[in-house]
């Protein structure tokens, strides 16, 4: 699977570059999140015909939060070592981390705060942290765990790589996953100017 999603994004970068059109390519975006809707359609429809998932994350309880808070928690201490590595302001290290995938919004975010070159890199990690995501998700499904296969979503658990993980768990997995990405998506806008603001 994992060598599949990559020969997609290689073709799909060939593609862009040598045979469409920019005018095809400006309509990507709309073709793109129609299809998007319809995965997310498909994994619903799978999770809403295993009638026990719903008992299952009851039972679970608080446990349920355990996974999108060690997300959030592994992405400020990765971002905070990053900041220390790379020698760059530890409030703009870990406003970035805080982006959790979502690019979009995120680097916008940053480039009104810190400029466009802090925007440019919040955009570029987010973007890198959702292509690594594509290729880790099946990878950590089968070697680690089904849960751990969340973790590299961020944010986009909920949406752009939901119908991964549910591809490489199970229909359980996928709910916490969009639990995972509501809550992350949620904090993004909050935490963002919050780490940026301390100094």
């Amino acid at each position: 699977m994992t060598l599949i999603i990559l020969g997609a994004i290689v073709l799909g970068i060939g593609c862009g570059y040598f045979i469409f059109p920019s005018s095809i390519i400006s309509s990507l975006d709309m073709i793109a999140s129609f299809s998007l809707y319809a995965l997310i359609f498909c994994v619903g429809i799978d999770i809403g015909s295993n009638k026990t998932i719903l008992k299952d994350l009851k039972a679970m309880g608080v446990k349920v939060l355990l996974v999108p808070f060690g997300g959030i928690l592994g992405s400020l201490i990765g971002g905070f070592v990053a900041g220390l590595l790379f020698n760059m302001a530890i409030n703009e290290s870990l406003s970035v981390a805080s982006g959790f995938g979502w690019y979009s919004l995120s680097g916008v975010m940053l480039k009104e705060l810190g400029g466009e070159a802090l925007g440019a890199i919040a955009f570029l990690t987010n973007v890198f942290r959702e292509i690594f995501a594509v290729i880790l998700i099946p990878i950590l499904a089968k070697r680690l765990n089904t849960y751990s296969a969340i973790a590299p979503a961020g944010a986009t658990s909920m949406d752009t790589t939901l119908p991964l993980v549910s591809k490489a768990t199970n229909p359980e997995v996928a709910v916490i996953s969009f639990i995972n990405g509501v809550i992350m998506s949620s904090l993004v806008p909050v935490l963002v100017p919050f780490f940026y603001n301390i100094k």
